[in-house]
């Protein structure tokens, strides 16, 4: 007789966070399978290295057709995140709901400006740029659906829960992403300390992209050559560049001040 699995599981240490910050996981081959073909928001699933079977290559084959990213762990790993028998996968679902751009395009009212993260990976630094673009009133943050931090209860709480109320779209080429924003009419803007103009030279009063890059890594050259216009941050000190998270705020607040003074 087949076995059943509880589809969805929350971890023991997890029961005493706030109820918006849970983390719901769902394991077995079956259930991650059927929440996939649900529609059910997956932050990333991990799958045991080396597991094969007739059940196995069908949920390869979804993952494949889908934007989920997928990490390959011993069986220790998914024994630590449940005692149910996860069948080698278990899923995590993200508390929040993700959008593409191409499904907002055509609701976005008034003059948008959204965030779009290259490289960022770092959980606490993504929170903190949620929290300032809701503040600063940005319409979404757009990430890929690879190499970008987890949204996950550490990245809600650094938000202050930011992430909860402002639209995140996750794509799966941020390329084509911004070629098909210019198709809408927003301009490119890249933040990068090797652009010749300042910031606040920079006309914010229209529909834009805002493209920032982690510290290590910046925007990546294809990104770069997507931007209508380079710009930097003043840098006076020794130290020659400032967290990603304090100069999207600065960005952000210059968009402000400029849509503030031209309603």
């Amino acid at each position: 007789m087949e076995k059943t699995y509880n589809p969805i599981h929350r971890p023991e240490r997890d029961q005493h966070r706030p109820k918006t910050a849970q983390t719901q996981i769902v394991y077995g081959l079956r259930p991650v399978i059927e929440a996939l073909d649900g529609g059910v928001q997956i932050e990333r699933v991990l799958l045991q290295k080396d597991l094969t079977g007739q059940l196995v290559g069908e949920l390869r084959s979804k993952l494949r057709q889908s934007v989920v990213p997928v990490q390959y762990v011993p069986a220790e790993k998914l024994a630590k995140l449940t005692t149910g028998n996860h069948q080698g996968v278990v899923a995590t679902v993200a508390p929040i709901r993700y959008h593409t751009f191409a499904e907002m395009a055509d609701g976005l009212e008034g003059t948008p400006i959204m965030v779009v993260l290259d490289h960022v990976t770092d959980v606490r630094n993504l929170g903190a740029i949620a929290r300032t673009a809701e503040c600063a009133g940005a319409s979404a943050i757009v990430v890929p659906d690879h190499g970008s931090a987890a949204l996950n209860d550490d990245a809600i709480k650094t938000s202050s829960g930011a992430l909860l109320r402002l639209p995140v779209c996750r794509e799966a080429n941020l390329k084509s992403t911004i070629l098909l924003a210019k198709q809408y009419g927003y301009q490119i803007v890249a933040a990068t300390e090797k652009a010749s103009r300042p910031y606040t030279e920079i006309d914010f009063c229209k529909p834009t992209f805002l493209v920032m890059g982690a510290e290590e890594k910046g925007i990546s050259p294809e990104l770069l050559r997507l931007a209508d216009v380079h710009a930097r941050l003043p840098i006076v000190g020794q130290v020659q560049s400032l967290n990603v998270s304090v100069a999207t705020g600065v960005f952000l607040y210059e968009a402000l001040r400029q849509r503030t003074l031209n309603p």
